[in-house]
């Protein structure tokens, strides 16, 4: 285990407990706001609070993990003996990641060939980019690092190119009250996923121990913030703004 400052580990430590109670609200959130929208938009806020209510008790348990592995007193941060256990974040993300596609793809209202065919592409996508993405994160050298890195992004780069070319045309004929809406929840999307790799890619500085940790799990916290919860608040004005364009002031 790297030694960390009592600085660094609170900075962890309380944006792991921030982190949970966020999306913990979110989840409630966007549950309650299921009586809000019209019948075709339930299922998107449904997934979108499944999506933080998953992420919720992961973050929940890594927070668990986090203050098992170290024990402070007088200031001081030791390690306790049990390792951290990081893995909690990609079983988060194997569940979450193809869900947060499918939350957007569902709130558009596209067809339902059309629904099925990309939520089942992208949703199949980002759960390989998750899968290979695994043994680069574990792996105690940058070489290895590097090469699950590199696989795992070839899956990104299609889910990427989909969301603005596959979902172009469709955007387009989303209605005017909702259409920069979702742009912005694809933006979003996009800006926050693509925090991700440069997070991965942080072993590769000159950065050492400590500050690799540290910069490792606060990024990867912030990626989460913005993916789930920011994402899921933009999906409930989508669903809200086009039931009542589609069903008149109350769902």
């Amino acid at each position: 285990m790297d030694m960390l400052s009592i600085g660094q580990y609170s900075l962890v430590y309380n944006a792991f407990s921030f982190t949970f109670a966020t999306m913990a609200a979110a989840t409630v959130f966007l549950w309650l706001g299921r009586s809000q929208v019209g019948p075709a938009y339930k299922t998107a806020l449904t997934i979108s609070g499944l999506v933080c209510a998953i992420a919720a008790y992961h973050y929940f348990r890594i927070f668990e993990s986090w203050e098992g592995a170290y024990s402070v007193k007088d200031g001081v941060v030791a390690a306790s003996g049990y390792a951290f256990n990081d893995a909690y974040r990609y079983v988060d993300w194997l569940l979450t990641v193809p869900l947060l596609l499918i939350e957007l793809i569902l709130v558009m209202r596209l067809s339902s060939d059309e629904t099925i065919s990309k939520s089942t592409k992208l949703g199949a996508a980002a759960a390989l980019m998750i899968v290979l993405g695994y043994p680069g994160e574990i792996a105690t050298d940058i070489p290895t690092r590097a090469l699950w890195g590199t696989l795992s992004a070839i899956p990104f780069v299609y889910i990427m190119y989909q969301l603005f070319v596959g979902l172009g045309a469709s955007i387009e004929n989303q209605p005017a009250s909702v259409r920069e809406l979702v742009k912005k929840a694809r933006l979003l999307t996009f800006a926050s996923w693509g925090f991700y790799p440069i997070v991965y890619m942080i072993p590769y500085t000159n950065l050492s121990g400590s500050s690799v940790t540290v910069g490792v799990q606060v990024g990867y916290t912030i990626a989460d913030l913005i993916a789930k919860a920011g994402v899921g608040v933009l999906i409930y004005l989508i669903a809200t703004r086009k039931s009542q364009a589609e069903y008149g002031e109350t769902a």
